[in-house]
């Protein structure tokens, strides 16, 4: 009979005798082993088995299986997807692993913010050149490609955050493997349930699984899923473990919660979207309207062709630039100001003051992102609440 202290140290026996309703949370940093033989065989591969959290952990293993499920439903391949503490680690976690010192990116110049600032601050750091140019314009992409044999990756966002630019992912796949690079897309603003990329020829999917996967606000995690499920079992997870760009379960665990009501919750974002576009569109104060679910937006046919839906996304210019966008945005009473998007609530942006502050204001010029461009997540919420709030920030 143990101690009275070894009781109180050790752990009990695990006491499940019927499996659970809801995926458990898998709270443990390591696990243990029946002997030197079984740690020996997992660790060597020659058979499956969890060692330590960050090289696996059983609940964040479920949710990346269940969002690969839904980035390759109706699909001939499985692929495999890897989650991560953050979108932006799993941008990270990409370029380190597809590219080297030497190397080159090419990408546009209308990404998020942050997405900007880590290829052209932290990049170069490793020796990876990013090459900015608008994706849009296939000729110019195809003449960047084949004058910077470089370029091993070729990476976008589609819809754009801020502008909601869309790519032709087909026409751009189709040149990348022409010219021997993979691609790499942002698929958070449309998710898989309005856009599946592999569909068009994608390699790659990062999302920051922060925004409409979780939907609720309540945890921080992105995914890489990967059409090639070698590359992914080996170099990305090779290189997560070992930089520890690894999430937490519980915000695996909050993510996988968010995504029972994702088909419901994007319905709503594209149906509010839409009346709330339309909205501003004919406003007196308002100078242009970025929703691609508007016919005349450059890019409504691009969207049409590949998307399922228009999404809960949209930015607009407020007449008169900086002043007038500040004063809108300190009239609001309804909406929320927060620096983040695809929650339930209507959350409203300033781009030029939060998301892309730091991102060279020429570089914002060529490619839209205005002083008073105001970017909004539009939530689920009664839709005349919402348009009431922006009609009176607005007068």
């Amino acid at each position: 009979m143990p101690s009275f202290d070894s009781i109180c140290v050790r752990e009990v026996p695990d006491p499940r005798t019927t499996k659970p309703h809801i995926l458990p949370l898998y709270l443990t940093s390591s696990y243990a082993f029946d002997s030197i033989d079984d740690q020996i065989q997992v660790f060597n591969k020659e058979k499956s088995g969890h060692t330590y959290s960050r090289y696996g952990n059983p609940t964040v293993e479920a949710v990346a299986s269940k969002i690969t499920q839904l980035e390759c439903f109706d699909l001939d391949h499985e692929g495999h997807g890897i989650m991560f503490s953050s979108g932006m680690a799993a941008l990270h976690t990409l370029l380190l692993s597809t590219l080297k010192s030497g190397d080159a990116v090419l990408t546009q110049g209308n990404l998020y913010g942050g997405s900007t600032e880590l290829l052209q601050k932290i990049g170069p750091r490793c020796g990876i050149k990013p090459i900015l140019t608008d994706l849009s314009d296939l000729g110019n992409v195809e003449d960047v490609l084949r004058k910077n044999p470089s370029i091993q990756l070729l990476y976008f966002e589609t819809p754009t955050n801020p502008t909601l630019q869309c790519i032709d992912m087909e026409a751009i796949c189709l040149l990348a493997k022409k010219h021997g690079c993979l691609t790499a897309v942002d698929n958070t603003f449309a998710t898989p349930y309005l856009q599946r990329p592999f569909k068009f020829g994608v390699d790659l999917i990062m999302h920051s699984t922060t925004k409409y996967l979780n939907g609720h606000g309540n945890s921080t995690t992105g995914i890489l899923v990967g059409r090639d499920k070698e590359f992914m079992q080996t170099q990305v997870w090779g290189t997560m473990k070992l930089i520890g760009t690894n999430p937490g379960p519980m915000d695996a665990w909050l993510v996988h919660q968010g995504m029972k009501t994702l088909t419901l919750r994007m319905d709503r974002h594209c149906q509010n979207a839409q009346a709330i576009a339309e909205f501003l569109d004919d406003h007196p104060k308002v100078s242009f309207v970025n929703y691609i679910g508007l016919p005349k937006h450059p890019y409504h046919a691009i969207a049409k062709k590949q998307m399922e839906g228009f999404g809960g996304m949209l930015s607009f210019e407020v007449k008169g630039g900086l002043e007038p966008a500040l004063d809108f945005l300190r009239k609001l009473r309804f909406c929320t100001m927060a620096p983040t998007l695809g929650d339930v609530d209507t959350l409203v942006l300033h781009p030029v003051t939060s998301s892309h502050l730091n991102v060279a204001p020429e570089i914002r010029e060529q490619n839209g992102i205005t002083d008073g461009m105001i970017r909004l997540s539009v939530g689920i919420e009664g839709v005349e609440d919402i348009i009431g709030d922006l009609r009176q920030a607005l007068a």
